[in-house]
């Protein structure tokens, strides 16, 4: 199968608004018109629900994984490439919602397990270290992405892994640059656990 099939069901499946599904499902409403607006994992947070929001992080970065692994098994390291990168575009800019998505932290780390599981497990670790230090969820997802072009390029991988790596942290830090401000100015929230009021 051509790339561009791959690419293109990497789409498909990237788009699926998850965050925005689960919640209106259990009955939380459109998680687009609470906190930040996004219809990632850590707005979904900010509903209470915490089942629906480690729901909606599974489910986005398994959306990252799944065609990915398929493109590798039915085409090669090209149609993975393709596959990862429309997923992460899929999510952040999905047709179904006016091209207005999430910030591609969770479908991008899907989407390293499916390119190199290791790296995966790299973005995890420095996510974790920083955000139990700060508590901040961008700050950790942008330090992570950082680490892990680090470590790929570190590595001395394949080409073909490192700068699809280096593309989507590229995207992701592009795609918190309202974050980035805010963390600048200090005015940025911090991730918190409990029911709100």
């Amino acid at each position: 199968m051509h790339w561009t099939l791959f690419a293109i069901l990497g789409y498909l499946c990237g788009s699926i608004p998850f965050g925005l599904l689960l919640s209106k499902a259990a009955g939380l409403g459109d998680v687009r018109k609470i906190g930040s607006g996004n219809i990632g994992a850590t707005n979904v947070l900010r509903t209470g629900n915490k089942a629906i929001a480690a729901a909606t992080l599974l489910a986005d970065a398994l959306k990252g994984t799944a065609p990915v692994v398929l493109a590798l098994f039915w085409g090669d390291e090209h149609a993975g490439t393709a596959a990862g990168l429309a997923a992460v575009a899929g999510h952040m800019f999905p047709v179904w919602l006016g091209f207005k998505g999430g910030k591609g932290v969770a479908t991008g780390l899907g989407v390293l397990f499916g390119w190199a599981w290791l790296l995966g497990l790299v973005f995890i670790g420095s996510w974790l270290v920083v955000f139990f230090a700060t508590r901040y969820s961008s700050l950790s997802a942008l330090l992570a992405w950082v680490v892990v072009v680090g470590v790929a390029m570190a590595k001395g991988g394949s080409i073909i892994i490192i700068w699809p790596v280096v593309a989507v942290g590229a995207t992701v830090w592009i795609m918190h640059r309202a974050n980035i401000a805010r963390l600048l100015s200090g005015t940025e929230s911090k991730t918190r656990f409990n029911k709100p009021a």
